[in-house]
């Protein structure tokens, strides 16, 4: 107990000791002790129980009350609820003050911000920009349902979905249709979720504008290329020979060049398309078509293992599946040193398949894994120019198994290799046509 209350406290029990010490000296003085004493006792009472509704006055007062004068355990409690009415009151406008501070930045953002009421769904508060790119009003949308005053926007189904919704990357704006919009939805707490909105009309522009330049040009390289890979065709080395080392080494330029313009044909057609053709996919030709483009990259330098283990096909393109499986064998052919073994597996993962493409070869580092799908992307700027890669072939890969709705993990280790996984979901299986094709286990060559 502090000093100052300890002190006072004493005191006041002395003046009450005092009061009635001297109660008994008068009631012994008129010959009537205890009736004065009970008056005395009564009158202290009394006074107590004045102080103490002067305490709820001064707890439910809005104004403040300077504490009164004294050192009695009263007036010390007075001290105190004054100090603690003074710090809340000091607290409470720091908290005033930091709520204007972040509802004046979430004013002030471009983004629209809408705190949305997890059970009802109903809107709460929303900023400025909300106005503009979702269209609300206030105050005639606060409390309103969030998935009526966003249509056509598919608010209900997305919202119902609460943590596991993915963000809606390219939405129209119900303002605007060429408004084009990222929604994102962001569960701070378990009553209220966050409804985040930005404006990405520009930056799909600029992606678009990137697209086409892309295209355009890898399309007007195309001729070009072709007749400069004629033309060294038709020069003979035998009748300069001091020319061979050059026209071999322009050659192989050439052809990597020509290689790097349809891959870029390829990516662009992908990042246009939004859906493939969904055709039954024979898996046992196409591992049977793996295994050979395997053989003839490696060369008879490794060893190619195909095991057929799920009995299953797939929906999908064929086209667009067959480049997305060939780059990654040609990759681990290619990134294998001599002697090693490349194994591709095919088999059932649930209800799902997963087919894996797995090498003993250089190993990829981890830092080097999340960035490993990107377009141009190199681990090895040096090793994978000599093994004439476009550094695109991991790129085609994510587009292709996007528009399949399948996932690629990547396991590696260096110095241990790697392993390529593709997985397909249970819509993507579909009953093998032809159960008379060979199941393939354990190929060598």
């Amino acid at each position: 107990m502090p000093h100052d209350i300890r002190s006072a406290w004493f005191k006041t029990l002395g003046q009450l000791a005092l009061i009635l010490a001297l109660a008994v000296v008068v009631g012994l003085l008129v010959g009537q002790v205890w009736p004065i004493v009970t008056v005395a006792a009564l009158g202290v009472v009394a006074w107590h129980y004045w102080r103490l509704r002067k305490v709820l006055l001064r707890l439910t007062a809005r104004q403040r009350l300077e504490p009164a004068q004294g050192r009695g355990v009263w007036n010390e409690l007075d001290r105190l609820l004054f100090r603690g009415q003074a710090e809340m009151r000091t607290r409470k406008r720091r908290l005033l003050d930091m709520l204007r501070a972040y509802r004046a930045a979430a004013a002030a953002l471009p983004d629209a911000v809408v705190v949305v009421e997890r059970n009802s769904q109903r809107v709460q508060w929303f900023n400025k920009a909300a106005s503009s790119l979702l269209g609300l009003q206030y105050p005639a949308d606060i409390g309103a349902p969030v998935g009526d005053r966003l249509q056509p926007l598919p608010m209900s189904h997305w919202l119902a979905a609460g943590r596991n919704a993915e963000p809606m990357l390219d939405a129209a704006s119900p303002v605007d249709p060429d408004l084009r919009l990222n929604l994102r939805l962001i569960p701070y707490s378990d009553q209220y979720w966050l409804l985040v909105a930005r404006d990405v009309s520009k930056m799909l522009r600029l992606e678009q504008m990137r697209r086409d330049f892309v295209a355009n040009v890898s399309h007007e390289l195309r001729t070009p290329l072709t007749v400069v890979h004629g033309y060294l065709d038709m020069l003979e080395p035998s009748e300069h020979p001091d020319w061979a080392p050059m026209l071999a080494e322009m050659q192989k330029q050439s052809q990597r060049m020509t290689q790097l313009v349809e891959d870029l044909l390829t990516l662009s057609r992908l990042e246009a398309q939004e859906s493939l053709p969904d055709e039954n996919v024979a898996m046992a030709p196409m591992l049977a078509t793996l295994r050979r483009e395997a053989e003839a990259l490696s060369q008879r330098r490794h060893t190619i293992v195909v095991q057929d283990e799920a009995g299953v096909d797939l929906a999908g393109s064929n086209k667009e599946l067959h480049s997305a499986f060939s780059n990654l064998v040609s990759n681990a052919v290619r990134y294998t040193p001599v002697g090693g073994t490349i194994t591709v597996r095919f088999a059932r993962e649930g209800d799902g398949a997963v087919l894996s493409v797995r090498d003993t070869g250089y190993g990829i580092p981890s830092s080097h894994l999340p960035r490993i799908t990107e377009r141009f992307y190199r681990v090895s700027t040096s090793r994978s120019r000599e093994s004439g890669g476009t550094g695109l072939g991991l790129s085609i890969v994510k587009h292709v198994l996007n528009l399949h709705q399948a996932r690629l993990d990547i396991e590696s280790e260096v110095g241990q290799g790697s392993t390529f996984s593709v997985h397909f979901g249970p819509e993507r299986v579909e009953p093998r046509l032809d159960a008379s094709l060979p199941v393939l286990t354990d190929q060598t060559a």
